[in-house]
């Protein structure tokens, strides 16, 4: 048979040509490049699939980390830090002021009777001894024309005894009289004279209170009140009888002058001397400040606001400030720039006393005890446990204790703004 003839199977189709043998040796064994080809893509593969994982490790270690720095962050409080500085050579004191006149006067009534006219009005000018008003007294006048009969009465006895006792001294060392009986006549002219003296002085008493009538200015100045009216019923207790209590018809007050008293709380009371110019605002002048001169300090101090009353002077000769008014008075007190001083709100107040946190270079927290001197408004001096270099946070929270740390912000190596920032101190009247 041909060996080139075609074989053709079972069913008739065709195989190619050649022996089954070399067929199916030639599929069982690939050629070697092919096997090269598949280990490189395999290797590939798996190098591939080794770096995603170690960068998918890397990366879920890197966000633990930064999730439990960031937690520990979150759970450390946050703290801004100051540093006590040195106080200036003085401060501002301004404290609140009551304006009061030079000389004050209340006139009441002296007498009993009716109002018959008043003649000056609240804001008059007036001298000493202008009429301020006049009073009509029926009944005062029938006294003193009482008393004015009862001298004339006493004079004629006077005049009566005076002659007997004369007739009868006459008599003496002579029988027809025993001298007990010229004795007795003496006596009585010189008690006659006697009640001559007490009816003159009975009508000089109801001549003074007559004079009274007359209600006067008892010196040089402007009427700042009148409490009465044409008719009113007054009486020599003072004031209008329809009223509770004494009531002064008139108030005379003299602005030529204007006295300044003002509380000074006790941390300040000896720095407020008699001489010291301080300086006055007034509400209808918020312009212009008035230099004021202290012109006393009361040597005591009033036990509910411990503050000592200080009296200060101001010329008025334009009758510019008027009594009665609310005054800003600022005073220039000297304070030492060696002792340091801190913020008021760095202070703890706790059971051991006053303290601040302070923050060492590890970031932990101290407590330190201090002792304070003045109180400056927004900062206090501090005479004890701190020195120039420490640093205290800023505004510490009630919940600090010893040794925590702390997340130090924006912490200055000094604060050097503390020292300028609060020029004044307040305090009310009040003794805070």
């Amino acid at each position: 048979m041909d060996e080139n003839r075609q074989f053709r199977g079972p069913q008739g189709a065709a195989r190619p040509d050649g022996p089954p043998e070399a067929t199916n040796k030639t599929e069982a064994h690939p050629a070697p490049k092919t096997r090269w080809r598949r280990w490189v893509f395999g290797g590939i593969a798996l190098a591939a699939a080794v770096c995603l994982a170690t960068w998918g490790i890397i990366e879920r270690n890197d966000m633990i980390d930064s999730l439990a720095k960031t937690a520990g962050d979150a759970s450390l409080p946050k703290v801004t830090l100051v540093s006590p500085t040195h106080g200036p050579p003085s401060r501002k004191l301004t404290l609140p002021g009551d304006t009061q006149a030079w000389f004050e006067a209340p006139i009441f009534a002296q007498v009993t009777g009716y109002v018959k006219m008043w003649y000056k009005d609240y804001g008059a000018i007036v001298q000493k001894g202008d009429l301020l008003a006049a009073i009509s007294t029926p009944d005062l006048d029938q006294q003193l024309q009482q008393a004015r009969a009862q001298l004339d009465v006493a004079k004629a006895k006077y005049k009566l005894a005076n002659l007997t006792a004369q007739r009868w001294k006459k008599l003496a060392g002579t029988q027809a009289v025993s001298q007990e009986t010229v004795d007795v006549n003496v006596a009585d002219a010189v008690a006659q004279q006697s009640m001559v003296q007490a009816a003159q002085f009975n009508v000089a008493r109801y001549e003074a209170q007559e004079a009274f009538k007359q209600v006067v200015a008892p010196f040089d100045g402007v009427v700042t009140a009148r409490d009465t009216n044409v008719g009113n019923f007054v009486n020599a207790s003072g004031g209008s009888a329809d009223k509770q209590g004494r009531s002064e018809l008139f108030t005379v007050s003299d602005i030529h002058a204007i006295r300044i008293f003002v509380a000074v709380p006790q941390n300040f009371a000896t720095l407020i001397v008699p001489g010291m110019v301080a300086s006055m605002m007034l509400p209808q002048y918020p312009d212009r400040l008035v230099p004021a001169t202290v012109l006393t300090v009361a040597k005591a101090f009033n036990p509910e606001a411990r503050t000592v009353v200080t009296e200060l002077t101001v010329p008025n000769p334009n009758q510019e400030i008027w009594p009665g008014g609310f005054a800003e008075v600022t005073f220039t007190v000297p304070t030492d720039p060696n002792i340091l001083i801190i913020p008021e709100q760095s202070m703890l107040f706790r059971s051991a006393g006053l303290q601040v946190a302070l923050v060492g270079r590890d970031n932990k927290v101290h407590l330190q005890d201090i002792e304070i001197g003045l109180n400056l408004g927004d900062t206090v001096q501090v005479t004890k446990g701190l020195k120039a270099g420490d640093r205290l946070i800023a505004s510490p929270s009630d919940g600090l204790v010893d040794g925590e740390m702390v997340d130090v912000v924006n912490a200055p190596s000094r604060n050097t703004d503390i020292g300028t920032s609060t020029g004044s101190a307040s305090q009310s009247s009040s003794g805070k």
